[in-house]
């Protein structure tokens, strides 16, 4: 080694805990920018999105906003979660299949399948089954990580969804999501009896800046959302079943925008965290079954919007599962007709 040389750099971790320190000549820049700087291998745009998963802290605590000014001094923690492979790998995993044609696949994605790869699920997805029942053709299709996806479901929420196979249907269909051209209706119960019993539900969501898991009705910054929906069936005011349409498509919208209006998706386990006052007026054990349901009470009824490739409109129609079926037929019972 040449006596001037200087050794190289010590790398980064590339996940876990990284601890960086402002310098004075740093303070009053954006925590974004300046981590993004100061790191170099990660872009500011990845940053926001980690700060907004809250893996961002500091002496003082979580950090919620990319803008917040950096301190002099201050020690900024950023938790890099483990690298996703970029390539799903293919697993058998059924399906219930409504539809499928060269361009196109409709399914009835059952609750607790997650739709694609993510830290924390990395495989065991639809995408994973999707590239078993497609085959390498999908692969390409859209993003690597989550090929053919236009859109997608909660982990917990079942229902029709559309998958393109091309990539003409992929644009297409992702450019028909986007202007909110498609036909979406979903069948919610809810703890309550909504007034009016149909109507519309207007709010910009928003990360909630006090759980970054959870998302809210916001008044400050959020995406425009708009929510209708219309009472099929109610059982005096204790809990109703709802048809809900979207016209937006935001992230949890129909379980943020029913909670804010004091009427949560029963069984929702983010926007359900205390007992409601409908509740206690049902008596057990059905009160237990309803309180005990382990996962929202959604369901993805339809879907319907023009084929990428002929324009001809088409609808789809998914029955609901077995289990929420079970659960309005115990609510029948208990509680009567409407």
């Amino acid at each position: 080694m040449a006596a001037n040389s200087e050794p190289p750099p010590l790398a980064r971790p590339t996940s876990g805990p990284i601890h960086i320190t402002a310098a004075a000549e740093q303070a009053g820049q954006r925590v974004d920018r300046f981590l993004a700087d100061t790191l170099g291998t990660i872009s500011r745009s990845r940053v926001k999105t980690l700060i907004d998963a809250g893996r961002l802290r500091n002496e003082a605590g979580l950090i919620t906003q990319p803008a917040e000014p950096v301190r002099a001094g201050g020690t900024y923690i950023l938790d890099l979660p483990a690298a996703v492979p970029a390539t799903p790998a293919p697993q058998p995993i059924p399906f219930p299949v409504l539809y499928e044609d060269p361009d196109l696949i409709v399914l009835d994605k059952p609750a607790g399948l997650v739709v694609h790869p993510a830290p924390g699920n990395l495989d065991g997805t639809l995408v994973n089954a999707l590239l078993a029942h497609c085959g390498p053709e999908l692969t390409g299709i859209g993003a690597e990580r989550r090929p053919g996806i236009v859109h997608r479901l909660d982990k917990d929420t079942s229902g029709v969804m559309v998958v393109a196979k091309t990539q003409l249907a992929n644009d297409v269909l992702t450019a028909a999501f986007a202007s909110r051209e498609l036909r979406r209706s979903y069948i919610a119960l809810v703890w309550g009896l909504p007034r009016p019993p149909s109507g519309e539900i207007e709010g910009a969501i928003g990360r909630d800046k006090r759980d970054r898991k959870r998302m809210a009705v916001t008044d400050h910054g959020g995406k425009f959302a708009l929510t209708r929906y219309r009472t099929t069936q109610a059982w005096q005011t204790r809990l109703a079943l709802l048809e809900c349409r979207l016209a937006t498509g935001r992230t949890h919208q129909i379980r943020v925008h029913l909670a804010s209006h004091g009427h949560p998706v029963v069984g929702d386990p983010l926007y359900l965290r205390r007992v409601p006052a409908a509740a206690r007026t049902v008596e057990q054990p059905l009160r237990g079954r309803l309180l005990d349901f382990p996962r929202q009470a959604l369901h993805a009824a339809s879907l319907g919007f023009k084929h990428p490739r002929s324009g001809r409109a088409m609808c789809f129609e998914a029955s609901l599962p077995a289990d929420l079926q079970a659960l309005l037929n115990d609510v029948g019972t208990w509680l009567g007709g409407a």
